[in-house]
């Protein structure tokens, strides 16, 4: 369990014992001042105080509520984080053991146009960096403004736009039905961001993306 996890973990617990605290203080208040009240109290203006008295507990417990509420919110998103990078984790050492391994290479499918082996590599490392976008931008951790404009500077460059020339068809095939609304909206910032990337003109070749080092 890493630490964030404990954190939450530990928040929520506080919380829920807070609620329950003050639920039991809330039940057990009326039993306690009947047993201390003296002989000859005056129950109906007890009544009248116990009623504001009343109120004022409905807000200290819609608070505590509330509070383990959020708590949960937060925990149930740092699950998902977590799940999200552990997905990512997964995915990236099957693309680093693919690309030690010839042999490996052809469990893939096909590639959707006829390419070198070099190329194929290429467009698997690309498949790699489009992937952990889309993770982030699910995750929420990469909104709208941001997705775009990391799609629509990656497509300038030869690599990226023939990752999504080969690729993009495939991520149609597999995310279109998808109910997800972030992944839906995903697909469609990274096909508006190929297309505007390919209406403003020829691709970066990879090479020139470096200078020739300095003697």
């Amino acid at each position: 369990m890493t630490d964030d996890r404990r954190t939450a973990v530990r928040r929520g617990t506080v919380w829920s014992a807070v609620a329950l605290a003050s639920l039991s203080t809330i039940l057990v208040t009326p039993f306690v001042l009947d047993s201390l009240a003296p002989d000859g109290t005056d129950w109906e203006r007890l009544s009248a105080v116990s009623q504001t008295y009343g109120a004022v507990s409905v807000f200290i417990s819609a608070a505590a509520l509330v509070g383990v509420a959020l708590s949960l919110a937060y925990q149930a998103r740092q699950t998902r984080i977590q799940n999200g990078e552990a997905q990512r984790s997964a995915h990236r050492e099957l693309v680093l053991l693919t690309l030690n391994e010839a042999a490996y290479q052809v469990c893939w499918e096909p590639p959707n146009t006829p390419m070198t082996r070099e190329r194929w590599k290429q467009l698997l490392i690309a498949n790699l960096i489009v992937s952990m976008w889309r993770t982030d931008y699910k995750l929420g951790l990469m909104g709208d403004r941001l997705a775009r404009a990391v799609l629509q500077d990656y497509f300038r460059g030869e690599i990226g736009r023939a990752y999504w020339h080969n690729s993009g068809p495939s991520w149609h095939r597999y995310f279109a039905g998808s109910r997800d609304r972030r992944e839906q909206r995903f697909l469609a910032l990274a096909e508006d961001a190929y297309r505007a990337a390919v209406a403003a003109g020829p691709a970066v070749p990879a090479a020139e993306y470096f200078r020739p080092a300095a003697d």
